[in-house]
């Protein structure tokens, strides 16, 4: 029988690498840490330096209140902070930071470096730690602020480290870290340096929209509306968007608690109630989302990086932004509302391809369309997408094509401006065109792209977009598949592009909003089910297919035909239905008359 351990106090290098695994999760973490402290001392310029994706260097520098030599040996102990007292400080804690943790857990981790300089003093401190033990300690003469070089992180805990990601990939978190932090604090200077290239240098004092405009570029600012409103205590400011401007993810909503990025489920809440009804199911807008209340009234303790809170009153905090959020959409916006069927995201998509063009506007105007029979078998070949029907008077070829469920159809009219109904030899069908439009996209593009034979319509002048650190790196990893497709793309700077082809069927699209639907769609749970490559095809069929002009009879009839001799007709590539058919027994059976 085995013997049982006997409990022990762990000592204290062991406990740090622990604590490094909750606070310390990636660069990004460690840069998120280090920004806080900065903030907290009152700095008002930041700089930060990165070098190999944070794995050989994430430096942090502020011009803040500094740390005396006293002060420069606690800061790296456990639990050591100058933010909180005692235990009701907890109850309303005001500052970024507050547990005392994080300095000493990424020094327990990496190749850690100090050193500060209070303004009244003459001379700085500097000290210097490898894997949590301190190896020298030193005047130093320096200007007022800190600095803090963390050096070769995880060199000590290579089975984290080899978890670590590619460079490429942990500068996208790295950014996107920085970028959070200086849009909370717009009236703070911030610098960013990776690989010695300048990304960001931000001006100390700018409003909020002066920081938007800088970090977000190529944001379509016409169809943001500000909020501002106070209630109870709890006070909104910041942006929204109107139902015209939205994305496929929520990535581009930040939520700010008192200066802190943080989310809630009561803020998404929120967010749902307000756009319920004028955004399309899977479409969410940009929010910049700024509350202030009493640090009494919020719990920031509730997750080891401080990402979530929780609020003592979420009814009240809910009410105020659903009021603030509801105002700020109501104001008069240059786009049209969006149609609140999931046919028809807000983003009004020029057409995706020339021969199946917008089925949207076609669906409103066939409300109460003539019957238009179709002797045709539906086994009739089509040369391509769009192709044209057979001539009068000659008999149609047979394509061959499986699984054809009728012999005859007739449209009969749409419901709800977003089915089409048809009457069949077998009974009633129900059509969603715009899932049938995607189904027929997506397996002519990759059927192009596996034969290589897929042709490019050059664009009459090359199109420059800039996408979020985010985006850029999602479009990044697919852009070999993309460029394989057809898309002429090229990076053009650190996250923007230029394009200057797109593949033949989607040439009417617009260029830039394809694209950043497409980065957009690449990181959803179905968009690489399979493979990079189908994933690709699979966002840009998804993105293509949101279109704004009339189609004609003819050409939901040619529609029809091209998906049922499709390899898989009755689901578009995400997995929903194209098709519905009621059987003339089913009608029979529900009306009693079996």
């Amino acid at each position: 029988m085995q013997k049982p351990r006997q409990i022990r106090v762990l000592p204290d290098h062991v406990i740090n690498k622990i604590a490094a695994g909750e606070v310390v999760e990636r660069p990004a973490a460690v840069l998120k840490e280090l920004l806080e402290n900065a903030l907290d001392a009152g700095g008002r310029w930041i700089d930060v330096i990165i070098n190999g994706g944070g794995r050989d260097l994430v430096s942090v520098s502020d011009d803040g209140c500094g740390l005396g030599r006293d002060e420069v040996l606690l800061a790296v102990e456990r639990h050591a902070t100058s933010k909180i007292t005692d235990l009701d400080d907890i109850e309303k804690i005001n500052t970024l930071g507050f547990r005392g943790e994080a300095l000493a857990a990424i020094a327990a981790v990496s190749r850690f470096r100090l050193y500060s300089r209070p303004a009244a003093e003459q001379a700085g401190t500097e000290m210097t730690i490898s894997a949590g033990k301190i190896q020298d300690l030193r005047d130093l003469g320096c200007p007022p602020g800190t600095t803090v070089e963390v050096r070769n992180l995880f060199f000590n805990v290579p089975a984290r480290r080899k978890f670590l990601r590619t460079p490429a990939t942990e500068s996208g978190h790295i950014r996107h870290t920085f970028l959070t932090t200086a849009l909370a604090r717009p009236e703070t200077g911030f610098n960013l340096t990776m690989d010695r290239r300048r990304i960001y240098s931000l001006p100390a004092g700018d409003t909020l929209e002066q920081r938007l405009r800088s970090l977000f570029p190529g944001l379509d600012y016409t169809n943001l509306r500000p909020l501002d409103l106070e209630r109870q205590g709890v006070s909104v400011s910041g942006y929204a968007s109107l139902p015209a401007l939205n994305r496929a993810d929520r990535s581009e909503q930040y939520f700010f608690i008192n200066g802190r990025p943080a989310a809630a489920p009561t803020l998404w809440a929120c967010v749902q109630a307000a756009y319920r009804g004028s955004l399309p199911a899977g479409r969410h807008p940009y929010l910049f989302l700024f509350i202030v209340l009493n640090p009494g009234a919020v719990d920031v303790n509730v997750h080891p990086t401080k990402r979530e809170v929780r609020f003592h009153d979420p009814r009240l905090l809910r009410d105020v932004c659903t009021e603030a959020l509801g105002r700020a959409l109501a104001q008069p916006g240059p786009a049209r509302a969006a149609d609140p069927t999931p046919s028809t995201p807000a983003t009004t998509h020029p057409p995706a391809a020339a021969s199946l063009p917008a089925l949207d506007h076609f669906l409103r105007a066939m409300s109460t369309p003539p019957p238009v029979r179709s002797a045709r078998p539906l086994s009739t070949p089509l040369s391509a997408i769009g192709g044209a029907h057979p001539c009068p008077g000659r008999p149609p070829e047979p394509s061959g094509a499986a699984g054809t469920p009728w012999n005859w159809y007739q449209i009969l009219g749409t419901i709800g401006g977003r089915f089409v109904v048809l009457e069949t030899d077998e009974g009633l069908a129900l059509l969603d065109p715009h899932a049938a439009h995607e189904r027929v996209l997506y397996e002519s593009l990759l059927r192009q792209y596996r034969e290589r034979t897929t042709a490019a319509q050059p664009l009459l002048s090359p199109i420059t977009v800039e996408l979020t650190p985010t985006d850029a790196g999602r479009l990044r990893r697919g852009l070999e598949a993309l460029r394989q497709m057809g898309f002429g793309l090229d990076e053009f700077g650190e996250d923007a592009f230029i394009i200057d082809a797109l593949p033949v069927g989607l040439e009417d699209s617009n260029p830039g909003t394809l694209v950043r639907e497409i980065a957009a769609l690449l990181d959803e749970p179905g968009a690489a089910r399979a493979t990079l490559e189908e994933g690709v095809v699979r966002a840009a069929c998804h993105a293509a297919v949101k279109a704004t002009h009339s189609l004609p009879t003819q050409q939901i009839d040619a529609l029809l035909k091209q998906l049922l001799a499709a390899e898989m007709p009755y689901t578009c590539p995400h997995g929903r239905p194209t098709l519905i058919n009621i059987t003339l027994q089913e009608l029979n059976r529900k009306f009693g008359r079996d």
